[in-house]
């Protein structure tokens, strides 16, 4: 009997959110490159089979809150924006290394709440990232921590997903995290991740 055929088979246009703990390394606050590698290797894989595929990237913060000294539990507001700051060129660069490395382009993109609510800014949004794909390029997106207040905040990158997913009419949007339980991987069935997932996906 052939193995099930995946869902991503047949996916056109993809989303795919990349939690903080998968991009950042715990002990060093470094990008974990060689992880990173291996998720740009399997964006280059869905292309070649005809798939657009957006990345939301957390890790910023993580990213910049070490080397700025930022090392308490909580942050106040101004601070995580500062780090945000600081961490989004980081975050920025290392997808971008990584992407490059398969030949492929990266375009960051920062949104806030009320771009997704406000229409002109939600349409404004929709037609940057459509020109985007069109050129060719993998965006990757992120909450702009440096301005959002906790009043027009998404909260978490797992709801920026799913809003950034309705917005281009993804028809696939996977979540990737290290909680305890499964998920879809980008390439091919389920993983059940840890609290340090291992460097290939």
């Amino acid at each position: 009997m052939p193995p099930p055929r995946s869902p991503l088979a047949s996916a056109r246009r993809v989303v795919v959110k990349i939690g903080s703990a998968l991009v950042v390394e715990e002990h060093s606050a470094e990008p974990r490159a060689p992880w990173l590698a291996s998720v740009a290797e399997d964006v280059a894989g869905l292309r070649a089979g005809g798939a657009e595929v957006l990345l939301v990237s957390s890790g910023a913060v993580a990213l910049a809150r070490r080397g700025l000294g930022l090392t308490r539990r909580t942050l106040r507001l101004e601070e995580k924006q500062a780090a945000a700051a600081v961490g989004q060129i980081r975050l920025a660069g290392a997808w971008d290394a990584a992407l490059a490395a398969q030949g492929m382009r990266a375009a960051q993109l920062l949104l806030t709440l009320e771009d997704s609510e406000d229409r002109r800014r939600y349409l404004n949004a929709r037609a940057t990232l459509g020109t985007l794909l069109e050129l060719g390029c993998v965006p990757v997106i992120n909450e702009n921590d440096t301005v959002a207040t906790a009043e027009i905040r998404f909260g978490d990158n797992d709801r920026l997903a799913a809003r950034v997913a309705e917005m281009v009419g993804a028809d696939a949007l996977l979540l990737l995290s290290d909680i305890e339980a499964p998920y879809p991987a980008v390439r091919g069935g389920d993983r059940r991740p840890t609290h340090r997932p291992p460097v290939h996906p």
